[in-house]
């Protein structure tokens, strides 16, 4: 990627001095996070949540200029939630639902992503990074204030990565210079040019695309719709693609497909930029150019995301085309798919072995979005003369039929993963139950007479139980579970029953940290309950 060098615009987290700089052999901190963008500080924020000590080290002191990503999705939102600092981006954001796609001038349909009722978030909400990243640090200053173990050390440059069987060793450089610390646990959170993997001689696989996009976001006042809008082969960028999303403080995104053969240095001159916006949004508009970039996007992934005591997440561990804005979604499900898990080794509720599920359970999430990113690019940019005839037959199809709306591909957006086939997940024991809150699935939000359910079932192992009685004092390998009760017989909670029984009157759910499915059944059974948080834990202690 081309683009403007980062410039820090908000400093959050200055460098200052600490006690570990003059210690005579090297701190040793149970989780070390590199990396101070939202991978690293929602992990960060999860961990200090669960009152788990964290040190974030991260090169830079701030947010930086930029918009970066924009659309996060419901999944993410709801995980930011759970970690306190949902309502800011809500606040802040420009909510979606509906997406329009034209051809040429024409627009040739148009999609809802949540044309259901009851949910307390939106489908997308288009939001600059450096807000997120922000809303994430001001509720770790919170939580901090309120005695979380969290610490972040700005203009903190880690140089070296030296791994032994139980601690991980940092080099660490700083304006005072250099100093060293130990991990009990190292994540990596540090981009897509991780300088972690790199230090630790590992790379990705994966497919480069041949083809090139320009990024502009621009300042203009402008009565457009809040809605995304896709465009193939339009007037104003004939023989390829356009995008257009809408951001809060009257910044606009555009996106333009350039193709593959270009010169960047003359693409990224503001004149020839300014003709392309012009081209689009229209000659009497005006604007300001924002920010700019040239990128060609990879779908690739680490092989393995757990190293010994390092752990790879976010852009570090998988890259994937802008296309369905299932970069920053997707580390956001790494961090809410992590930060559990490390709490509960350290804490001494669960083995080794929970911590290989983090690989297990992420790497199948990666390479679902690597296949439909693969898959939007193939459409975009075919790749022969049959894809291409196949793309154009799909577009002349879909002006007249319904039914070819599916197969039309300008970005499979970021939906939540649901972990089919992990070891973690326990029988389902709720015959012909709904599948969307199937072992594995993220729980599904529902309204309550009192406000939303998932805002009821929080960060720890929790039992849901509908229409049905369960003791409120439940022990189990993790210790006491929170117990969520829930009468589905009458509006508004018709939809717990709907989204969680199916054709069953009653049902219990045991609920991971995550809030993701762990087991169903029908009726409470405390044996299966206690069996089933101890898979869910990666089996028995030792």
């Amino acid at each position: 990627m081309v683009a403007v060098r980062y410039e820090t615009v908000l400093q959050l987290y200055p460098y200052s001095k600490v006690a570990d700089q003059d210690a005579t052999a090297p701190v040793r901190h149970p989780v070390v996070i590199v990396g101070g963008g939202p991978i690293g500080m929602g992990l960060a924020l999860d961990l200090g949540r669960k009152d788990v000590p964290c040190l974030v080290l991260d090169d830079h002191d701030g947010v930086g200029k930029g918009s970066r990503a924009i659309c996060f999705a419901k999944r993410t939102l709801e995980i930011c939630d759970r970690l306190g600092c949902g309502d800011p981006m809500v606040n802040k954001g420009v909510v979606w639902n509906v997406g329009r796609v034209f051809r040429d001038e024409k627009e040739a349909y148009s999609f809802n992503l949540l044309p259901e009722d009851g949910h307390k978030r939106p489908a997308f909400i288009n939001l600059q990074q450096p807000y997120f990243e922000q809303f994430l640090v001001e509720e770790i200053r919170r939580q901090q204030a309120l005695g979380a173990p969290i610490e972040i050390r700005g203009r903190n440059c880690v140089t070296g990565v030296t791994q032994h069987d139980d601690y991980v060793v940092l080099d660490i450089d700083t304006p005072d210079g250099p100093y060293q610390v130990e991990a009990d646990y190292l994540v990596a959170g540090d981009g897509a040019n991780s300088p972690i993997r790199s230090m630790m001689g590992l790379d990705f696989e994966g497919r480069v695309f041949e083809d090139n996009f320009l990024i502009a976001d621009i300042k203009m006042a402008a009565d457009f719709p809040t809605e995304r809008r896709f465009w193939f082969n339009p007037p104003f960028n004939r023989g390829e693609t356009a995008l257009l999303h809408k951001q809060p403080d009257d910044i606009w995104r555009l996106d333009f497909q350039l193709g593959w053969d270009i010169d960047r240095e003359a693409e990224l001159k503001p004149e020839k930029i300014r003709e392309r916006v012009a081209g689009m949004i229209g000659d009497d508009v005006a604007f300001e150019l924002e920010w700019t970039s040239i990128y060609t996007f990879r779908c690739c992934t680490m092989d393995k995301y757990r190293h010994g005591r390092v752990f790879f997440a976010g852009d570090s561990a998988h890259q994937v085309s802008p296309f369905g804005a299932r970069g920053a979604n997707g580390g956001m499900q790494d961090v809410d798919n992590l930060g559990w898990k490390l709490a509960a080794v350290i804490k001494g509720q669960a083995g080794d072995a929970l911590l290989d599920s983090y690989h297990s359970e992420r790497k199948y999430g990666g390479l679902e979005n690597i296949k439909n990113s693969s898959r939007t690019a193939d459409f975009l940019t075919p790749r022969n003369p049959a894809h291409t005839l196949f793309r154009d037959a799909v577009l002349d199809l879909v002006e007249q039929h319904g039914f070819a709306q599916s197969l039309v591909n300008s970005g499979r957006l970021s939906v939540p993963c649901t972990y089919d086939g992990s070891l973690l997940n326990s029988d389902d024991a709720l015959p012909d139950g709904p599948q969307r809150t199937r072992p594995g699935a993220p729980c599904c939000d529902a309204p309550l007479t009192n406000g939303f359910l998932l805002d009821q079932l929080g960060d720890r192992f929790t039992l849901l139980a509908i229409n049905t009685e369960v003791p409120e004092t439940i022990i189990a390998q993790c210790g006491a579970l929170d117990v969520v009760h829930v009468t589905a017989d009458a509006t508004p909670t018709k939809a717990v029953a709907t989204r969680y029984l199916g054709g069953h009157e009653s049902g219990v759910y045991l609920i991971r940290p995550d809030q993701h499915v762990a087991a169903r059944w029908v009726e409470f059974d405390a044996v299966a309950v206690a069996s089933a948080v101890t898979r869910t834990l990666g089996g028995a202690l030792q």
